[in-house]
């Protein structure tokens, strides 16, 4: 697979510059190109090159913050994806001190990439400046700006810098949220899930909480709230699963949970299988966990989802086949491991197999 950072091609830098040019003809294209493809270009990963690009551009431009925005901000539209976000990052090195520039800017830009990132250094400068802007945003028509105010307050977003305040307390949070739980928008519902995802980290109850107040009255909401606690369900957490209708599986038991091959070879794949019993009707939420052992000798668990829908009573034969290729994500080592088919968040078997 290509490496992300090789998005940025001679190319795309090439007509990056071209563009820059176009809005401002003193802009010097080929010193830009060579200044981007310097000598440690090579080594730079993702972020590196995005961070690098927004250098370059700032050096090359040699204009004050406000006319070097104005450019950008033409050639923004002409830019799209995640490789489009040393825009945003721009502001994010140049605008800390120009904040009603650098807020105009971040509002733009992530109409075609996102300003997700570069808002952060902002709420941790002046928190409660930046939640008020974040607020005004999600009220915003556009989706892209909704949407921006939910994931910049991540207090774990993915690839960037913690939010440690959010961590310790995420109530400045909570009134955003609030706003985008009706949202139209799946790309901004699927941000709200996120968020809250989060929060369960640390705050499992306050998720619990504000999901017994929300749940039921709208279907959207309903799906944030079971995407945001899909954490706690796979944790197994005794009110999530209740809360969403996986009682006490007391009338569910397993029988003839098995592996085959017994002993796998790494790169092959096994094949659980097993029946479920029920006494009575009954909504079943079923998940293999894996015992995967480590390189030190320890074991570290995964849970995966098998099912979850309506049973009826009698038995119901159920399999999964597992891979254990080796992955970027996860490394399998021979030896011993061990597997458990949980129900409602119980472990109701559990067997031992070879990985070789």
């Amino acid at each position: 697979m290509e490496p992300l950072k090789n998005v940025y091609t001679e190319a795309y830098i090439t007509r990056l510059a071209g563009d820059l040019h176009q809005q401002d003809p003193a802009f010097p294209k080929s010193s830009f190109i060579a200044a981007v493809f310097d000598a440690a270009w090579p080594q730079r990963e993702l972020k590196q090159r995005m961070h690098h690009i927004a250098e370059t551009m700032q050096k090359t431009l040699n204009r004050p913050y406000d006319a070097a925005l104005a450019v950008l901000k033409k050639v923004a539209p002409n830019y799209g994806g995640f490789e489009a976000m040393f825009f945003p990052h721009y502001v994010q090195i140049y605008g800390l001190n120009e904040w009603d520039a650098s807020m105009d800017a971040l509002a733009w830009f992530t109409r075609f990439s996102s300003s997700e990132y570069a808002v952060r250094p902002f709420i941790k400068k002046d928190t409660t400046r930046m939640m008020a802007q974040m607020t005004t945003w999600a009220d915003h028509e556009n989706e892209h700006l909704r949407r921006l105010a939910s994931e910049g307050c991540r207090p774990n977003l993915p690839w960037a810098p913690a939010l440690p305040a959010f961590k310790k307390d995420p109530a400045p949070i909570l009134p955003i949220l609030e706003k985008l739980k009706t949202d139209p928008s799946l790309y901004v519902r699927r941000s709200v899930a996120n968020n809250l995802n989060d929060i369960t980290k640390k705050h499992p109850e306050t998720v619990l909480d504000l999901a017994e107040r929300w749940q039921g009255a709208n279907r959207d909401t309903d799906w944030i709230l079971k995407h945001a606690c899909r954490t706690l369900l796979k944790a197994g957490n005794t009110r999530a699963m209740r809360l969403f209708g996986f009682e006490d599986p007391a009338a569910v038991t397993i029988s003839d949970f098995q592996v085959a091959p017994a002993s796998i070879a790494i790169g092959d794949a096994g094949s659980f299988s097993w029946q479920t019993h029920c006494t009575q009707a009954a909504l079943v939420r079923q998940e293999l966990a894996i015992d995967f052992l480590k390189s030190n000798g320890s074991l570290s668990r995964k849970v995966f989802k098998v099912s979850e829908k309506e049973l009826g009573a009698g038995v119901h034969p159920h399999e999964k086949t597992f891979s254990f290729q080796q992955r970027t994500t996860r490394t399998h080592y021979a030896g011993e491991h061990l597997a458990h088919l949980i129900v409602n968040g119980v472990i109701k078997a559990s067997l031992s197999f070879a990985l070789k």
